[in-house]
């Protein structure tokens, strides 16, 4: 007896169910190629004020004129300025002039008499009276102008009048100043006046080189006369 086995395939189509999961899961949305405005808010402005920079220190002019440079001999005249410096005393320092009388008006001191005296003895007589009231007496007198020292040219000359004498000074050098003689002016009779005294001065041999010895050096107040 023979006996056939017949093996029973039972196809199931899985159709329905690939469908089903296709539907089931979400698709992207196709690019259209635009681009999508971003929704995240810009930054907000930064609100930290940037570091100031230090301020430049301003330049303090100078208020004072460089010191003329004092002669040797140099001895306190009227009409001159002088800088009066108290050490940490800045209300008694200060420039004064050296009055037609011969004083200068200080604060707290009042008068003293300045002309004649070298700008070291008018010091030691300011530091002595300020130690009177200062504990500390420091002073310092420096020459911001010299308008005492002068000599006077006078007659035919280019220009005629009182001309500064802060150094040396000769004959030849103040006729100079003045502008040199005019056309009518006796060149060899010009006189140097000095208090009492008087020097005679020939232009015309020392500009020849002749006797050098009258171009004598001037001193304050001498006044040389042009007939």
């Amino acid at each position: 007896m023979t006996f056939r086995y017949v093996t029973l395939v039972t196809v199931i189509s899985l159709a329905p169910h690939v469908a089903w999961a296709q539907a089931t899961t979400r698709q992207p949305a196709p690019s259209t190629g635009a681009a999508t405005p971003s929704t995240t808010n810009p930054p907000a402005p930064s609100t930290t004020k940037p570091p100031t920079p230090p301020a430049t220190p301003a330049t303090v002019p100078a208020t004072q004129p460089p010191a003329p440079v004092t002669p040797n001999d140099y001895r306190i005249g009227t009409e001159d300025v002088l800088g009066i410096l108290f050490w940490r005393e800045m209300e008694m320092s200060g420039d004064v002039t050296v009055r037609p009388d011969g004083v200068i008006t200080l604060p707290l001191l009042g008068d003293v008499r300045a002309v004649g005296l070298t700008t070291d003895q008018l010091r030691d007589i300011l530091q002595k009276s300020a130690s009177k009231i200062l504990t500390d007496a420091n002073v310092t007198v420096v020459v911001r102008q010299i308008n005492s020292r002068k000599v006077y040219v006078t007659g035919q000359v280019g220009m005629s009048g009182a001309y500064p004498l802060i150094g040396s000074r000769t004959v030849v050098q103040a006729l100079a100043m003045a502008g040199g003689l005019t056309e009518y002016a006796k060149g060899d009779k010009i006189l140097i006046v000095r208090g009492s005294m008087t020097f005679k001065f020939n232009y015309k041999e020392v500009s020849k080189g002749k006797k050098l010895q009258q171009n004598i050096l001037l001193q304050p107040g001498d006044t040389v006369v042009v007939p």
